[in-house]
C-alpha cells in the first residue's frame, strides 16, 4: 500500500480533501451512482458506511458532516436526488443519523446531525421518513431511564415541528405518551433540557388542533409546572423559550382563564401556610419586566397585553394589584420604540379599570407619560404617535375629578405643549388623536393649577382649530541616597548585601519588618545602581547573583506583610517567585534603560516579559516605601505602554502585577494626565478576569479616584471599590457624627479627598447609597455618615433628586424581590431610610411635589404595608418621610399625596395596629413610633376631610382609650401626649364626623347616660376628666405640649359650646382654671406674652369667664404689653397677641379711654415685618420623630 501510494506521487489539497471524504476500505466496491457529480466529491455509501464507524475519529465524522451539510445547502437537488434513490436506503441514512445524534456528546456533531436531519427531512418531503424519526425520537425518550440525555432528541424534536407545522397535531394523536416524558423534562434539574421541552411544548401548542387536545393535560398537571419554571428561570434561553410557550398559550381564552386562576390561588395563599410552588404570572412578568434585558422586557410587556385583550374587566386587577402600571410607566423612558409602544398597549388596556385610577397610578406616571409623549413626537414613527396620545386621552378622560393630575403649572405646560406638537402632526392620523387628548386636557379640573398658563392655552386651542380646518377638507519628591561613593568596591558590596541577606534567615522572626526598613532606606535603588554599574556586561557574576537573591527575598518579605492590601496568596507569591528568580539576573541596566524596557510595545517573549514583571514590581515596592527614583511622569507613560503590550498579545499577568500596575498608574497620574481610552480598556478586561477586586486592592485616596475618574471604570468596579474603601478605614466616624460641631469640625484627609470626589461626581452618590443597602451593617453606618456630613457640610450641592431616584430603583427592587415581607430582609434598609428623611428635610417648605416624590411616597407608603408594628426600624423613618412629604408642601400638593396614602388600604391597616398599641406600650421603646403613627393619622384624617378624598379602608380608634391616656398621661410621655392631642383636635374640629376614622367604643364601656346624647359621642363625665388631664398637661410647662393641650382645649369647647354651651360655660368657668393660669403666669415678668396662655387668656375672655381672668387683670395684660418691645417677639407670639387684643375689643372690655389708646396703637405696631426674631424652624426631628410645629400649634 505505502509503495503504491509513494509511486502515485505527493497529493494535493483538493486531493487530500477529497480521500478524507471516502472511506478507502470500502470506497471501491461502491457503484458510482451514489458519487456526487460536483465537489465536494462525497460518496454517499461511504458516508453511510464511515459515520457509525467506531474506529474512525470523531474530527473526521464531523468534516464529513460538514460537508454533506454544505452539499445539502449548495446543491439541493443533486444530493436529495442521490438519497432518493432507493427509500431503504434513505430510512437507513436517517436512523443511522439518529443513532449518531444520540451516541455523541460534541456540541457541534450534534447541531450538525440535527441540521442535516431536518434539511433531509424537509427537502425528501416523504412521509415515511417523517414517520421513522418520530418513532425513533418516541423509542429514545421511552426507554431513556432519565432525562439526562435527552436534550438532543428534545431539540431536534422541537426544530422538527417547527420546520414542519403539521407534525405538531401528528405528535400528539400518535404519541401522545410523550407527554409524560415532556412533564419528566420541565421538573428536571437542567435549564438546558428544560428549555428544549418548552420550545417544543410551544411549538406543540401553536397548532389550534394540538393545542386543544393538550388542553386537559395543561390544566390539570401542566399549568403549575410551567409558571413555577417560567419563575425560576435563570438562563436566557429558558426565558425566551417560557415566553415564546407563554405567547402561544395566550392566544386561547381558555389557557389564559387557566393561567390567571391559577395564579389568584398562589396571591390568596401568599403570606400564609398554602400548597407550595404556587405561582403567580403577574408577579412573574413584574419580576422580567424589571429585568435590565429589553428582550424580556418587551416579551413581558407583550404577554400582559395578550393577556388583557380577552378581558381588560377580568384580568386588569391582578396586574394593577402587582403594581404593574409603575413599571410600565418607568418604562416609556426607554430608548426602545417597541417597548415604549407596548407599554403604551399595556397601559391603554389596564387604563380600562377604575381600580387603575382610585389605586394612584395615573398620579404616579403622568410626569412619564408626558416626558415619553414629547420624546416620541421626535421619533418617526405614526404608530408610536397614536399609541401615545390614545393613552394620554384615556387617562385625561377617566382620571377621577377630585385627584388632580396637573399640580404644577410646569408639568401643565409641559402636556400642552406636547399635545400643541402632536396636533401639528403632518399625519392627519396623529392629528386626530392629538384633537380627541386636547378636549379632555381642557377639562377645568385639569387646568386648576395656579398660575393658569392663558397664553399656552391659546395657543393650543388655536392649533386645534387649525387642524379642525384640515380635517373637513380632507377626508513625587526625590530622596537622597544615603550610602557612601566609597562603599562601591564590588566585592566589599557583594560581602555586605550578603550579611544583609543572611540576616533574613538568621532572624526569621524580623524578616518583615527588617525589609521595610530597608525599601524606605533606598536599597531598593541601591541594588538596582549596582547591577546597572557593575554587571552590565556579564561581568561580576557574583555580586549580581547576591544582588539578584537579595532583592528576591526582600521583594518575597514586602509583598508578604502589607500594610493597606490583602495578603496574597500562596499561589500568588509562587507566581510571583517564579518571575522573580528568571528576571532578576536579567536586570542589569539603570533607570531610563529599564523604563525604556518596560515601554517596548515590540512582541514580547517569555523570558523579556519576566524581566518587565520585575522592573515593575521593584518600582512598585519602591515607591509604596516612598523611594520613588524614577520620574513619575516617565513612569506613567511606560506603565501604559507595558499594560497595552500584554492587550496586544492577550496575555494574562499575576494579580501582583496587575495591581503594582493600577497603583502605579494611580499615583503617578498628574490632575492634568489621562489614560488613553486603549489603556482603561485594557486595564477593564483585566480586572474583569479576576475573582474579585479585593485580590488587588490597596487602600489610598488617589486609587480610590483612579477608579472614579474614568467612568468605564466606575461603572464596572466603582461599587466594589468604595465597599473596599469603606472596609479599610480606620477613622472614628461616629465623631463626625456629632450635628454640633459637624461645620466647625475638620474632615481626616481621606475624608475630604473623597468629598472632593462626590463634589466633582455627585453620581458617585448613587454607588454609596447602594453600598449603604448592600453592605454589611458596619459598613454602611460608614457610609452614612460620611452622606449626612457631606450633605450637612455641601448646601450647595443639589443633589437630593439624585438620591431620590436611586433610592426609588432600590425600593421598587426590594418590594420584587422579598415580596410580602420585605422586613424580613431589609438588610441595611433604615439606614437608607433615615438618609432619604435627612434629604426630604432639607427641602424648602411650601414645595410642590414633583413626579419622583410622589413616586417615592407611593413606593414607601407600600413599604410601610408590608410590615407589622415591629418593624420598627423601617417603619420609623418611612413614617418620618410620609409625614414631611405631607406637611412640606403645598395646599394642592398636600391633597395629592394624601389621595395616594389613603390609597394604600394596607398602609391604613398598619396605621390602626400601631394605635392600638398606645394602650399597653406607653414606655416601650416602640413610643417613638407611636407618636409618628397618631401625627400621621391627624394629618390623614385632616386631608381627607378637607379634600372629601376617597376612603379605601377606615381607621378605627377606641375613643374611650384615647381620652384615658390624656386623662391620665405619663410623665415621660410629652411627645406622644402631644400627638394623640393632636390627633383628637382633628376629630373635635370635624365632629367626629370623619369618613376616614371611626370612633368606636370599647367592650367595657358602659351604655351612654341620657343627658349625655346632645354631647355624643362624648360624654359630660369623660369630657370633665379630659379637662382636668389637659390642665395636668399644662403644668408640665412642655412648650409643644402646651400648645398642643391649648389648641385641643378650643376644639374641645367650641364642640362643646356648639351642643351644650352650659357645659361649656361650666368647664370654662371651673375655679381651677384660674389656679391653672397663674400657676403658669409664674414662669417669670413677660410669661403673659407667651403664645400658648395669650391663646388660653384669650379663650378665656371669649367665654367670659370673669371668675378665671378679671377686667382689671386683663387692663394689666394690655398695658404689659403696651410696655413691651414687640419687635423682639416672634410671629406666633405676635398672632396670639393680636388674636388677644380683639378678643378684649370685640367682648367690651375696654375700661377707659387710655386702654383703648393703647391697645389702638399695640395694633397698629403689630404685624409680622416687625419681627426682628429669627423665625424658628417649623419641621423639626424630636427624639427620631418627625415634626411639624405648626400641625401641633394650629
Amino acid at each position: 500500500m505505502a509503495v503504491r501510494e509513494a509511486a502515485a506521487g505527493p497529493r494535493g489539497p483538493g486531493r487530500d480533501e477529497e480521500t478524507a471524504l471516502l472511506y478507502e476500505r470500502a470506497h471501491s466496491r461502491h457503484d458510482p451512482c451514489w458519487l456526487l457529480p460536483v465537489p465536494p466529491r462525497l460518496c454517499l455509501a461511504c458516508v453511510l458506511e464511515l459515520l457509525p464507524e467506531p474506529c474512525v475519529s470523531l474530527v473526521r465524522k464531523k468534516h464529513v458532516l460538514s460537508c454533506f451539510r454544505d452539499a445539502l445547502l449548495r446543491h439541493a437537488s443533486l444530493v436529495i436526488q442521490l438519497v432518493a434513490q432507493d427509500q431503504r436506503v434513505c430510512i437507513h441514512f436517517i436512523s443511522m443519523l439518529f443513532g449518531l445524534l444520540c451516541n455523541v456528546e460534541d456540541g457541534r456533531v450534534i447541531d450538525l446531525c440535527i441540521e442535516v436531519l431536518i434539511q433531509l427531512t424537509t427537502q425528501l418531503k416523504l412521509e415515511q421518513t417523517v414517520h421513522c424519526l418520530l418513532d425513533e425520537c418516541h423509542k429514545e425518550l421511552c426507554n431513556m431511564p432519565s432525562m439526562r440525555g435527552s436534550l438532543a432528541t428534545l431539540t431536534l424534536l422541537g426544530k422538527l415541528v417547527d420546520a414542519i407545522p403539521p407534525l405538531a397535531d401528528k405528535l400528539v394523536m400518535e404519541h401522545s405518551n410523550l407527554m409524560e416524558h415532556l412533564l419528566r423534562g420541565l421538573v428536571y434539574p437542567n435549564e438546558g433540557v428544560r428549555a428544549s421541552v418548552c420550545y417544543l411544548y410551544g411549538k406543540l401548542y401553536s397548532s389550534p388542533v394540538a393545542a386543544e387536545m393538550l388542553s386537559g393535560h395543561f390544566r390539570e398537571k401542566l399549568c403549575p409546572l410551567f409558571l413555577s419554571t417560567l419563575d425560576g428561570a435563570q438562563t436566557k434561553e429558558l426565558q425566551i423559550n417560557c415566553l415564546g410557550w407563554l405567547r402561544q398559550l395566550l392566544k386561547y381564552d381558555l389557557f389564559v382563564s387557566v393561567i390567571m386562576n391559577e395564579s389568584s390561588l398562589a396571591e390568596s395563599t401568599e403570606g400564609a401556610e398554602g400548597p407550595p410552588g404556587k405561582t403567580s404570572l403577574p408577579l412573574v412578568l413584574k419580576k422580567l419586566l424589571l429585568s435590565r434585558d429589553e428582550t424580556l422586557q418587551v416579551a413581558s410587556a407583550h404577554c400582559i397585553t395578550a393577556v388583557l385583550v380577552h378581558s381588560p374587566a377580568k384580568h386588569a386587577p391582578a396586574f394593577i394589584h402587582a403594581d404593574i402600571p409603575e413599571f410600565l410607566f418607568e418604562h416609556l423612558s426607554s430608548s426602545s420604540e417597541v417597548l415604549v409602544w407596548f407599554s403604551y398597549n399595556c397601559l391603554i388596556l389596564l387604563a380600562e379599570e377604575p381600580l387603575f385610577f382610585s389605586k394612584c397610578h395615573t398620579v404616579y406616571g403622568i410626569e412619564s407619560v408626558v416626558r415619553s409623549l414629547q420624546g416620541s413626537l421626535r421619533m418617526n414613527n405614526t404608530e408610536l404617535h397614536k399609541e401615545g396620545l390614545l393613552l394620554f386621552a384615556e387617562i385625561l378622560t377617566r382620571q377621577p375629578e377630585e385627584i388632580k393630575l396637573f399640580t404644577s403649572s410646569t408639568m401643565c405646560r409641559d402636556a400642552g405643549r406636547a399635545l400643541q406638537e402632536a396636533v401639528n402632526s403632518p399625519v392627519l392620523e396623529v392629528a386626530a388623536e392629538a384633537v380627541k387628548a386636547i378636549s379632555a386636557f381642557l377639562r377645568k379640573d385639569h387646568q386648576s393649577a395656579l398660575p393658569v398658563q392663558y397664553r399656552e392655552l391659546r395657543a393650543l386651542l388655536e392649533a386645534m382649530l387649525n387642524r379642525c380646518a384640515d380635517f373637513s377638507q380632507t377626508p513625587l519628591n526625590r530622596r537622597p541616597l544615603r550610602h557612601s561613593e566609597q562603599a562601591t568596591q564590588p566585592n566589599l558590596m557583594e560581602v555586605f548585601l550578603s550579611i544583609l541577606h543572611s540576616l533574613f534567615v538568621i532572624v526569621p522572626h524580623m524578616k518583615e519588618k527588617f525589609s521595610k526598613k530597608l525599601a524606605s532606606s533606598s536599597f531598593i535603588r541601591l541594588t538596582l545602581e549596582l547591577k546597572a554599574r557593575f554587571c552590565s556586561s556579564l561581568s561580576h557574576s557574583d555580586l549580581n547573583q547576591v544582588c539578584s537573591s537579595f532583592l528576591y527575598d526582600m521583594s518575597l518579605n514586602l509583598l508578604s506583610a502589607p500594610e493597606k492590601t490583602e495578603p496574597p496568596s500562596q499561589e500568588e507569591l509562587s507566581a510571583v517567585s517564579a518571575f522573580l528568580q528568571h528576571g532578576l539576573p536579567e536586570i542589569r541596566s539603570r533607570s531610563p534603560e529599564s523604563l525604556a524596557f518596560l515601554s517596548d510595545r515590540q512582541y514580547v517573549e517569555g523570558i523579556a516579559r519576566q524581566r518587565q514583571y520585575c522592573i515593575l514590581l521593584l518600582f512598585y515596592l519602591a515607591y509604596i516605601h516612598e523611594d520613588r527614583f524614577v520620574s513619575e511622569a516617565e513612569l506613567f507613560v511606560a506603565v501604559q505602554s507595558f499594560l497595552l503590550s500584554l492587550q496586544d498579545q492577550d496575555e494574562r499577568p499575576p494579580l501582583t502585577v496587575i495591581r503594582a500596575s493600577i497603583y502605579l498608574l494611580a499615583i503617578c497620574q498628574d490632575k492634568d494626565d489621562a489614560l488613553d481610552e486603549a489603556v482603561v480598556s485594557a486595564i477593564r478586561k483585566f480586572l474583569e478576569g479576576i475573582p474579585d477586586l479585593h485580590l488587588v486592592y490597596i487602600h489610598h485616596p488617589l486609587l480610590l479616584r483612579f477608579f472614579l475618574l474614568y467612568p468605564e471604570l466606575m461603572s464596572r468596579f466603582g461599587h466594589r471599590v468604595l465597599e473596599l474603601w469603606f472596609s479599610w478605614e480606620e477613622s472614628s466616624y461616629e465623631e463626625l457624627d456629632d450635628v454640633s460641631s459637624a461645620g466647625q469640625s475638620p474632615l481626616p484627609a481621606s475624608l475630604a479627598a473623597l468629598f472632593y470626589m462626590l463634589r466633582s461626581s455627585p453620581s458617585i452618590l448613587l454607588i454609596l447609597l447602594d453600598l449603604i443597602y448592600s453592605s454589611p451593617v458596619d459598613t454602611a453606618r460608614k457610609v452614612l455618615i460620611v452622606l449626612r456630613n457631606f450633605l450637612r457640610r455641601n448646601e450647595d450641592v443639589q443633589v437630593g433628586g439624585l438620591i431620590r431616584g436611586h433610592f426609588l430603583l432600590i425600593l421598587q427592587h426590594l418590594l420584587v424581590e422579598h415580596g410580602a415581607s420585605p422586613s424580613g430582609d431589609s438588610g441595611n434598609l433604615p439606614l437608607l431610610l433615615s438618609l432619604l428623611s435627612l434629604v426630604q428635610l432639607k427641602n424648602k417648605s411650601e414645595q410642590e411635589l414633583d413626579s419622583m416624590a410622589m413616586k417615592l411616597l407611593h413606593q414607601v407608603s407600600k413599604l410601610c404595608g408590608k410590615c407589622s408594628p415591629a418593624d420598627v426600624d423601617i417603619l420609623q423613618p418611612s413614617f418620618n418621610f410620609l409625614y414631611w412629604s405631607l406637611h412640606q408642601t403645598t395646599p394642592s400638593s398636600q391633597k395629592r399625596a394624601a389621595a395616594v396614602l389613603l390609597s394604600s388600604t394596607a398602609l391604613i391597616e398598619l396605621l390602626e395596629k400601631t394605635l392600638a398599641l398606645t394602650w399597653t406600650e406607653v414606655d416601650s421603646p416602640r413610643t417613638a413610633l407611636l407618636c409618628s403613627a397618631w401625627l400621621l393619622a391627624a394629618s390623614f384624617s385632616a386631608q381627607q376631610h378637607a379634600g372629601s378624598l376617597q376612603v379605601h379602608q377606615t381607621l378605627s380608634v377606641e375613643l374611650d382609650q384615647v381620652l384615658k391616656v390624656l386623662s391620665f398621661p405619663k410623665k415621660k410621655a410629652a411627645l406622644l401626649s402631644a400627638a394623640i392631642l393632636c390627633f383628637l383636635r382633628t376629630a373635635l374640629q370635624q365632629s367626629f364626623s370623619s369618613a376616614l376614622v371611626a370612633l368606636v367604643p370599647s367592650r367595657s364601656q358602659p351604655p351612654p347616660a341620657p343627658e349625655d346624647t346632645a354631647l355624643a359621642p362624648l360624654g359630660t363625665s369623660q369630657v370633665l376628666s379630659l379637662v382636668i388631664g389637659l390642665q395636668n398637661l399644662l403644668v408640665q410647662k412642655d412648650p409643644l405640649l402646651s400648645y398642643a393641650c391649648v389648641a385641643c382645649l378650643e376644639a374641645l369647647l367650641d364642640y362643646l359650646h356648639a351642643r351644650s354651651p352650659d357645659i361649656a360655660f361650666h368647664v370654662v368657668s371651673q375655679p381651677w382654671n384660674r389656679f391653672l393660669l397663674f400657676t403658669l403666669l409664674d414662669a417669670g415678668e413677660s410669661s403673659f406674652l407667651r403664645p400658648e396662655i395669650l391663646r388660653l387668656m384669650t379663650l378665656f375672655v371669649r367665654f367670659q369667664s370673669s371668675s378665671v381672668l378679671s377686667r382689671e387683670e386683663v387692663g394689666h395684660v394690655l398695658q404689659g404689653a403696651a410696655l413691651a418691645d414687640l419687635s423682639t417677639l416672634s410671629n406666633t407670639t405676635l398672632q396670639a397677641l393680636r388674636g388677644f387684643f380683639l378678643q378684649v375689643q370685640s367682648m367690651g372690655l375696654l375700661a377707659d379711654e387710655s386702654t383703648a389708646q393703647t391697645l389702638h396703637v399695640s395694633l397698629e405696631g403689630l404685624s409680622p415685618s416687625t419681627s426682628s426674631a429669627e423665625p424658628p424652624l417649623d419641621m423639626l426631628c424630636l427624639g427620631g420623630v418627625a415634626v411639624s410645629l405648626s400641625h401641633i400649634r394650629d
